[in-house]
């Protein structure tokens, strides 16, 4: 059995980061080494006062509790499954999907004023390898089973039961279906430019480590919250 030092190890890296960065700010907060209110996205302090860090530590941080562990649990799964297979050899590409992502979250959360992107990121994350993986079969509670597709619009509808708001979740479907249509539809379906292609700065600190460069068509088909909480279910493959 790898020790846990060496199942870190063996993470890609910006899953690596991504995990071990929310893991630690998620702790300073629970111990109070830092008071949190720093941490969130809040447009004052950050577009006038020029916190930049805001940008930052509002993805980062979440309070440690039940649902900050649904949050871990897909944020491992989903970005670990994105890295190492559909962006396996291209770690620029990965990290300009997270970029963008992000980027749009941020935006979106100052318009609608929400301090904490971690779930609105997590949920684009999931959108996009379901739109890759659409037609794999995953489960989620009491073993109900449908469309990978579905995931994340079954994810919204849970949270607005049990929560009465679903905006992070619903935001992170946008972001995550604009990054999709940018990468993928708009270029292959309507024969648009391409408009999200990595920067070059990107693939110099990060280069390939594979032949293949880009993608083809988006499959179609693939055989082989912040403080007021998130009931996420598993959300697993069927058969993992």
């Amino acid at each position: 059995m790898p020790t846990v030092f060496e199942w870190f190890e063996g993470l890609p890296v910006f899953t690596k980061y991504w995990v071990a960065l929310s893991t630690i700010f998620s702790l300073i907060g629970r111990f109070r080494l830092m008071n949190v209110i720093n941490f969130f996205l809040i447009y004052e302090p950050f577009i006038k006062g020029f916190q930049i860090w805001r940008a930052f530590t509002c993805l980062f941080y979440y309070p440690l509790n039940f649902h900050w562990m649904m949050n871990m649990y897909f944020l491992y799964n989903y970005s670990l499954r994105l890295e190492k297979k559909e962006y396996d050899g291209r770690p620029a590409d990965y990290f300009y999907l997270l970029i963008f992502n992000w980027a749009c979250c941020i935006v979106a959360a100052i318009l609608l004023n929400f301090p904490l992107l971690m779930n609105a990121m997590i949920v684009s994350i999931i959108y996009i390898w379901c739109q890759l993986n659409k037609d794999v079969i995953v489960q989620f509670w009491f073993g109900l089973r449908f469309q990978a597709m579905y995931l994340p619009w079954v994810l919204l509808a849970v949270n607005f039961i049990t929560n009465h708001d679903a905006t992070e979740e619903l935001i992170g479907i946008l972001c995550g279906h604009l990054y999709f249509f940018l990468k993928f539809k708009y270029p292959q379906e309507f024969g648009g430019p391409s408009l999200l292609n990595t920067p070059a700065i990107l693939e110099y600190y990060f280069p390939p480590t594979s032949n293949v460069r880009g993608f083809g068509a988006a499959p179609s088909q693939n055989t082989g919250n912040i403080h007021r909480g998130h009931v996420w279910g598993a959300g697993r493959v069927l058969g993992d």
